[in-house]
């Protein structure tokens, strides 16, 4: 929103520093984006008196012109316009000025005849489209000015970023307001001098709503005998400051009230209203319309039109009808101001790509009761600017008026939201220099009612934040909550907790994670077999590859795999800790999401070759992976592995995994065609779990405490020759069971096969005993060892 220092002055006699007005009104949320002077490419232009004008000796068309611009030498500037003659105030352009268009003015010579600058029209200067002639300025003004000094251009315009909220701030009227709140000024309207004469508009046109749903409220107002021209320069300056350029008196009067007081308007040419009535009511589907830009637009039952007794003349609050526009012959007008229903707007301006300053306003809300005012202010002008006659009263259709908005407000409960401690009248004169009604008879619960341009405030928790907005939500002390928590409200792991571990987990043992979106492709379910049921579809995808939530994180991993292949990384570790989606009619949302965890492996098993041992990732690396989470990072009992029975949809083989007899996950190898499109050239592993389950079962974890040893170990080694079919776990389990209570732990540290000896290998274990009261004694620990030995050469084919 542009808005013009001048201007606002207007409403309200701000003279203080312009950047601490704009940091004011940033803090109260009207966020400033930046300060420009819009007239800055006419700055160096002078005003110049034709002293003399005499025709050009070579030319017909051509005359010379001795100009005086205020130097102790007139300037001879030879110009080409028809309408320049002696005695005129005209602007000139220098030599050494830039124009508008980016042109440098230099010393010409013009047919033999020197020409020292250029004497501009108002085309050439970007103040309108006429170029018929030079631009024959006020003889008040005075002799070598700047032309922006000399005609009281706007130097100064803020250029602010309005939230969808503060529709009232979308005029000069509504920044005016705040400056007013801001600054403890007195605000003030423009005075109405509306002059009315003959006949009644009521009895000249009929106004009918349909749906007043659809437009609460209809005025027009009839102005005869109009001229359509130029608008004042005190007007076009104006728009012009704001970056509008001026059309004439009749569509300028309108857009010079959209820009002040917030309220777009519409002017139809009355003779051209058949059967004298105007229809709001939507369109139907598939009709055509060509609006004022000549563009003929394919309209729905959900958008909006203004009728006459017989077709559409407008698209109600976007943009007018070509059919009904106001020409240069046209002498009456029928002057609209309207409130239609915001959402229906907006959906038609973006539907169409048809946004405008009407319907930016409309879309977000207009002043129900500021329309008449608005409207009587223009048709004043209109009169004014061109010479017509405003008819007595108003031809309205009001079905829904506006009704009073009362809310109540607690100052305590105010203080203690916002951390404040602020006297109420503080609040009282927020309230009222906001232009609300307050009612304070009841101290602990007031009533306040909200005017009817701050659409914004609908709830007592909206007064709060305009208290806190003009306090200055910057000067809030910053305090740290009090957080009061008991033992047992810290029961359980949160998930947040979990799935940060989980994640630490996953980067800890050389892991990448990847992030994919929660919403794949019907295609990549079906590549992987997944079944259609279950499926949650999205309504409005981004697109057909999107369609639909995950029901699980293989197509995602899958993808991920792909899209590092391509961009050649052979040496793949993955995992993702997402939610899949399934629809569960039974859920409130009908939706079940389940926290799960992904892990891919692929390729060679060491990212660089040398010194490593060459070979690529199987089944044992990704059983790693999944024993050292479960049984080292989680602390949860040894998983169980079980190949499935059952035929998976990707997976061949399918290990099922569980965890003291409840399943938790499954992993395995993807089936080799569909690892094919994925350009897997290479074994891909692939495992996915329910975390919701394991942080139950973590959860549910007894924590046992025991003391640190105290005394010393003592340890002895001992190596196994057995066949090579006999399992090394075998033979720790038959160690552990021997019944020696001071055995602390077992631990397989070497395993050689010798050469030649295919059948056999020998297994060296490491023995640790300690006892928990005293010091073990080399006699002790050696008979102890022994029982072990016996058991060993008792219970299994092994020697020693």
């Amino acid at each position: 929103m542009l808005v013009s220092l001048n201007w606002l002055r207007e409403f309200v006699p701000y003279e203080g520093d312009i950047q601490v007005l704009g940091d004011k009104l940033t803090m109260l949320g009207l966020e400033l984006d930046g300060i420009t002077d819009p007239f800055e490419p006419v700055k160096d232009i002078v005003v110049g008196f034709v002293a003399e004008r005499e025709p050009h000796p070579e030319s017909d068309h051509l005359s010379v012109c001795t100009v005086d611009v205020g130097g102790p030498e007139a300037l001879t500037i030879v110009c080409g316009a028809p309408n320049v003659a002696k005695g005129q105030k005209v602007p000139v352009a220098l030599v050494g000025t830039t124009m508008p268009d980016g042109m440098k003015i230099k010393k010409a010579k013009l047919r033999g005849v020197k020409s020292m600058g250029m004497i501009c029209s108002e085309r050439e200067l970007g103040f309108s489209e006429d170029h018929e002639g030079i631009w024959v300025l006020d003889d008040a003004l005075k002799v070598g000015d700047k032309l922006v000094d000399a005609l009281n251009l706007e130097r100064v315009v803020f250029d602010f970023d309005i939230t969808p909220n503060r529709a009232d701030c979308l005029s000069i009227l509504g920044f005016a307001r705040e400056t007013a709140l801001a600054f403890d000024l007195p605000l003030t309207l423009p005075k109405l001098n509306l002059n009315e004469g003959g006949g009644n508009a009521a009895e000249e046109v009929r106004i009918v709503i349909d749906d007043p749903e659809l437009c609460p409220a209809y005025h027009a107002r009839i102005i005869k005998g109009v001229t359509t021209r130029k608008a004042p320069d005190w007007m076009r300056f104006k728009l012009l400051a704001l970056g509008q350029r001026p059309i004439s008196n009749i569509v300028d009067v309108t857009n010079f009230i959209m820009f002040e007081l917030g309220q777009p308007l519409h002017s139809f040419d009355l003779d051209l209203i058949e059967k004298a009535t105007i229809r709001v009511a939507p369109a139907t589907d598939g009709m055509k319309f060509t609006t004022l830009d000549n563009v003929e637009r394919a309209l729905t039952a959900n958008d909006l039109l203004i009728w006459d007794g017989v077709k559409p003349v407008a698209l109600a609050g976007v943009m007018g009808g070509l059919n009904s526009e106001m020409g240069k012959a046209s002498t009456n007008v029928l002057l609209e101001a309207a409130v239609f229903r915001p959402g229906t707007i907006r959906k038609t301006a973006r539907r169409l790509s048809l946004p405008s300053e009407a319907s930016y306003r409309f879309e977000r809300g207009v002043d129900q009761i500021m329309t008449r005012f608005a409207q009587d202010r223009a048709a004043q002008l209109i009169a004014e600017t061109s010479g017509g006659t405003v008819l007595s009263g108003v031809a309205s259709a009001e079905p829904r008026p506006w009704r009073d908005r009362t809310h109540g407000y607690r100052h305590k409960r105010c203080m203690a939201l916002l951390g404040l401690d602020l006297e109420p009248a503080f609040a009282k004169k927020v309230f009222e220099l906001e232009g609300c009604a307050v009612n304070d008879a009841d101290p602990d619960n007031w009533s306040v009612n909200s005017p009817s341009h701050r659409l914004d405030l609908e709830r007592e928790v909206d007064l709060y934040e305009e208290v806190g907005r003009v306090y200055g939500l910057d000067r809030i002390p910053a305090v740290l909550p009090k957080v009061s928590k008991s033992l047992e409200a810290e029961a359980g792991i949160p998930v947040y907790h979990f799935i940060r571990r989980v994640k630490e987990w996953g980067r800890g043992v050389g892991l990448n994670e990847a992030i994919n979106y929660s919403f794949t492709g019907s295609d990549d379910l079906d590549r992987l077999h997944l079944p259609e049921e279950g499926r949650v579809f999205i309504a409005n995808p981004l697109s057909e590859e999107q369609n639909v939530m995950r029901t699980e994180l293989a197509p995602g991993l899958l993808n991920t795999l792909k899209n590092n292949l391509a961009q050649g990384n052979n040496h793949i570790r993955l995992f993702e800790v997402a939610k899949r989606f399934v629809r569960d009619e039974t859920s409130e949302t009908e939706t079940r999401e389940q926290n799960r965890l992904g892990l891919l492996l692929y390729g060679p098993r060491h990212a660089a070759e040398w010194p490593w041992p060459h070979g690529d990732v199987d089944y044992l690396d990704l059983k790693g992976h999944v024993e050292h989470l479960l049984c080292d990072a989680l602390k949860l009992e040894a998983p169980v592995f079980t190949v499935a029975e059952e035929e998976h949809p990707y997976l061949e083989p399918c290990v099922r995994v569980a965890v003291s007899g409840e399943a938790i996950g499954f992993m395995g190898r993807v089936r080799e065609e569909m690892a094919d499109y994925y350009h897997a050239r290479k074994d891909v592993w692939l495992a996915d779990f329910n975390l919701d389950g394991l942080r139950e079962m973590v959860a549910a974890h007894r924590i046992d405490f025991r003391p640190l040893p105290v005394f010393p170990p003592s340890r002895r080694d001992v190596t196994v020759i057995g066949p090579v079919t006999l399992h090394a776990d075998a033979i720790r389990e038959t160690i552990l069971s021997a019944g020696v209570d001071i055995l602390e732990s077992v631990e397989l540290v070497a395993e050689f096969v010798p050469q030649g000896q295919d059948a056999e290998r020998n297994l060296s274990f490491r023995l640790t005993y300690r006892s928990p009261d005293k010091t073990l004694k080399d006699k002790q620990v050696d008979k102890e060892h022994k029982k072990i030995l016996d058991a060993l050469e008792k219970n299994l084919p092994i020697r020693f």
